[in-house]
């Protein structure tokens, strides 16, 4: 089963107050919790022969939520760090950034556009592998608008 990460070590982050991080560890719990008990939950149905039935189709869709949900919120305090830090000018990232939005500065101002939209859900710069593009795109929530077998770089939380 899934075990929470601990990122305590986010507290004092500037532009953060200790309470928020801590309400927004909370509910990651939440997630890793109701991730555990869907699976068993399934598993149970599928020992049962229950695959057929309206509970097991709920509970399946469900998963994807719960699982989005918690491993979002890992990649999204992952990102976070105490230690200010710029992207190296000379870093692969920085210069597909570049070669892809024209300028960093139209990257950032498209994210953060993103990052603004009204709604509930996510900011993420993606890796299409198949163009090997970058993209900025809004998550709803945490299962509406992935992009199918491209790569998460970043992600923001903007509930």
């Amino acid at each position: 089963m899934y075990q929470p990460r601990n990122f305590e070590h986010l507290l004092g982050l500037k532009g953060f107050s200790d309470q928020l991080l801590k309400n927004h560890f909370t509910l990651y719990q939440g997630y890793v919790n109701n991730t555990n008990r869907l699976i068993e939950g399934l598993n149970a149905l599928i020992k049962e022969g229950k695959t057929g039935t309206p509970e097991y189709a709920e509970l399946k869709r469900r998963l994807g939520w719960e699982w989005n949900g918690m491993r979002l919120h890992e990649y999204y305090f992952g990102n976070m760090t105490k230690d200010s830090v710029e992207l190296d000018k000379d870093s692969k990232l920085y210069k597909k950034i570049v070669e892809d939005f024209g300028s960093y500065e139209n990257w950032e101002k498209d994210f953060k556009g993103v990052g603004t939209m009204r709604g509930i859900g996510w900011a993420a710069l993606y890796y299409d592998q198949a163009t090997g593009r970058l993209l900025n795109v809004w998550i709803n929530e945490h299962d509406v608008g992935h992009l199918s077998g491209a790569k998460l770089i970043l992600i923001m939380d903007v509930f």
